[in-house]
């Protein structure tokens, strides 16, 4: 069984494929029964190795680039971290026919945020404005830029084209004047921080309503401390948001206007690419967009 494609420049996967690679790379665990997560990101695809490791091929050369990064620095945060993120415990090369660097790492236990559903909101907002406060106090040094870490000026281009391409799904007249609003925003003038910068529901885990994991920092690296602010709108309904700005210090309007630009500069590139191939993801990116403008 393969998995849905994604992506034009995907490799395909199977567990198959898995096995191979496992028995060629790392027999220790070749033995281990191998199945499709029941959850898939859309970076990376993943197999369940027994009941305690998972198998995380990159879907596409662009996530393969991010492999490197997470071996280097997840080791190093993750002890300062308030929350479990995974940790990498085999590196492997591309192999079997299967062209990508690719990770073993340990399974972490939880469920994903059902999209509108939160059933302890109060306490989401505050365990996420926690990891959000810990993590950008770490110290930078030698801390590589964000896959996120571009001015949001420089996303305007592709945030109106993708607005042409969503025009009669959403409501692009209010989308337009929430985006022009957020560009008159402050830039950022602070030294970047460390930011995750991509806090949605398919990359953090619950245990009983609280937030027990992060994971897939793909994009992990120094940036506007706005871009995390996402996590407002893609994991918070409306009514946690002001606990949720006041946790992850996140007190100036300027801030909090560019987290609103850079959440719908990415729901609205989202909710185009992945119309076709992935209606969760483009289902998402509706809601997200929907939370956004019922604030304005």
């Amino acid at each position: 069984m393969s998995t849905r494609r994604l992506h034009a420049d995907e490799a395909e996967t199977d567990p198959t494929l898995v096995r191979a690679l496992l028995a060629a790379q790392f027999p220790q665990w070749a033995r281990l029964p191998v199945r499709p997560a029941d959850a898939t990101g859309t970076s990376n695809t993943m197999y369940r190795l027994g009941e305690d490791l998972v198998v995380r091929l990159p879907r596409t050369p662009g996530a393969a680039r991010d492999v490197p990064l997470e071996h280097r620095w997840l080791p190093r945060l993750a002890p300062l971290l308030p929350v479990a993120v995974p940790v990498p415990l085999g590196l492997g090369v591309p192999g079997e026919g299967y062209p990508f660097a690719w990770s073993v790492y340990r399974w972490l236990p939880g469920e994903p945020p059902a999209v509108g559903r939160t059933p302890e909101p109060a306490l989401l907002a505050a365990d996420l404005a926690d990891f959000i406060a810990v993590l950008r106090g770490l110290d930078p040094t030698d801390a590589p830029p964000s896959w996120r870490a571009e001015a949001l000026a420089s996303r305007d281009a592709s945030t109106r084209a993708a607005l042409a391409k969503v025009s009669g799904l959403i409501d692009t007249d209010a989308a337009t004047a929430c985006w022009d609003r957020a560009l008159r925003a402050p830039a950022w003038a602070e030294p970047p921080v460390w930011i995750h910068a991509d806090l949605q529901p398919g990359n953090v885990l619950l245990a009983d309503g609280r937030l027990s994991a992060v994971i897939d920092f793909g994009c992990l690296g120094l940036g506007d401390p706005a871009v995390d602010l996402i996590a407002a709108w893609y994991l918070l309904p409306a009514e946690a948001r002001a606990l949720f700005r006041a946790g992850a210090a996140a007190d100036d309007d300027a801030t909090w206007t560019r987290a609103q630009g850079w959440t719908l500069s990415i729901a609205l590139n989202e909710l185009w690419y992945y119309l076709e191939t992935s209606p969760a993801k483009a289902a998402l990116a509706r809601h997200v967009i929907g939370e956004l403008l019922a604030e304005e």
